[in-house]
């Protein structure tokens, strides 16, 4: 049976899925049909949760937590991120001022779904993590763009900010470490678009943390709300587990920020999901406040394949790579091969060009850069192994040669 043209809701036809997930689906695909694919396309760590997690989760089910919890978290948890907010960040929530959801981008659906209105703008910066422009047009709001590019660092300036903000403005996505990009802002770039803030108290900060962790010497974290206290009240950090204890599957986010806005983003969450997994928060604050020293060892990690994938990438013609300063991505400049052709005459007009063909002639799959609204690059994660990144590396190099 076939649906009626009316049937779907028109807020959906304003959004389309998610190209990354598409993206490792397709290769997912490949693999099931024999294809030899490496596929750099997922946004998550190939460790393992480390084993005191894991342990926590064991116990937590031997011990019947496996019930409903409370909607916004269990205090337990909630204490735990209290902790970690006043450590790590000097920033200081108490119970009522923190929420825990399904992941962090259900923290961030339901922040939107709470606040915006019909004609609210949100200014994402490009390029963007994929699900930005469509959870604000989910929630009925108007992603607004500021542009970057690789000779601001892919970074923001507060001239840039200034010029984007109007009446409607509602929200600015700051989103530090980047996805796609690996951009970090340091605590004074963060201090002078704090500034451009301050003389706009209309807007409100989602500060996205999520990779917080996974950031390189010699830069040093910093988030906005701790940078400039006078936007404490208009802030709302959001982070997780699901990235640095490597923990994507356990589903577990929280933020912090008014007391007002926790409220209304619990009362969204009460009538859509209720509580995240019960045992995966147990696991969570087993994660906040046990040992971290796996911490390092998967910094260490990241880096060392960072640099092996600059370096290679660097060296192809037509390609090139600036050298992140956190996250696990890189987001690579192919201008230089727009408009060239592979052997079978197939032209490179668009970025997503480039990763259809590098995945059929080479069993590539990364995410195209018009997904994340910056073109012409393309995005590696190089969450995997040595072996993976220099295989890749190597048919990435293969292809581009081949073009003409």
């Amino acid at each position: 049976m076939s649906l009626s043209p009316n049937f779907l809701s028109k807020t959906l036809g304003r959004v389309k899925p998610s190209p990354t997930m598409a993206v490792t689906a397709k290769a997912a695909e490949l693999k099931r049909e024999g294809r030899d694919i490496i596929s750099l396309g997922a946004g998550e760590p190939d460790f393992d949760t480390p084993e005191h997690i894991r342990a926590a989760a064991w116990a937590a089910i031997e011990t019947g937590q496996t019930r409903y919890t409370q909607v916004d978290g269990i205090p337990e948890l909630k204490n735990a991120i209290e902790r970690k907010f006043r450590t790590d960040n000097n920033l200081e929530y108490s119970a009522d001022q923190i929420i825990v959801g399904a992941g962090g981008k259900h923290v961030l659906y339901n922040a939107l779904m709470a606040t915006l209105n019909p004609g609210d703008e949100v200014l994402i910066p490009t390029p963007y993590w994929v699900s930005y422009p469509d959870m604000t047009l989910l929630a009925g709001g108007e992603p607004s763009f500021i542009e970057t590019s690789i000779e601001t660092s892919f970074k923001i300036t507060p001239e840039a900010l200034n010029a984007a903000i109007t009446p409607a403005t509602k929200w600015l996505m700051l989103n530090s470490p980047s996805n796609p990009s690996g951009a970090a802002y340091s605590a004074d770039e963060l201090r002078a678009l704090a500034d451009v803030l301050l003389k706009h108290p209309h807007v409100w900060i989602m500060s996205d943390d999520m990779y917080e962790h996974i950031a390189y010497e010699p830069f040093e974290f910093a988030t906005i709300a701790a940078v400039e206290p006078k936007l404490y009240d208009r802030t709302l950090t959001v982070n997780g587990v699901s990235k640095a204890f490597a923990m994507t599957g356990w589903r577990i986010g929280y933020a912090g920020g008014p007391a007002e806005l926790i409220a209304a983003m619990r009362k969204i969450q009460s009538q859509s999901t209720s509580n995240p997994c019960s045992v995966s928060q147990w696991a969570a604050m087993e994660a906040l406040l046990g040992p971290k020293e796996h911490l390092k060892e998967f910094r260490a990690a990241f880096e060392r394949r960072r640099d092996l994938v600059v370096e290679r990438l660097n060296a192809i013609d037509g390609v090139t790579c600036p050298t992140p300063q956190g996250a696990f991505y890189v987001y690579p400049s192919i201008a230089g091969l727009i408009g060239k052709s592979t052997p079978a005459g197939k032209a490179i007009e668009t970025d997503e060009d480039f990763c259809v063909e590098l995945l059929e002639a080479e069993g590539v799959a990364a995410v195209f850069g018009a997904a994340f609204g910056l073109s012409p690059h393309f995005r590696v994660s190089y969450a995997t192994s040595d072996e993976q990144l220099l295989g890749a590396c190597e048919r990435i190099k293969n292809f581009c040669d081949s073009l003409s």
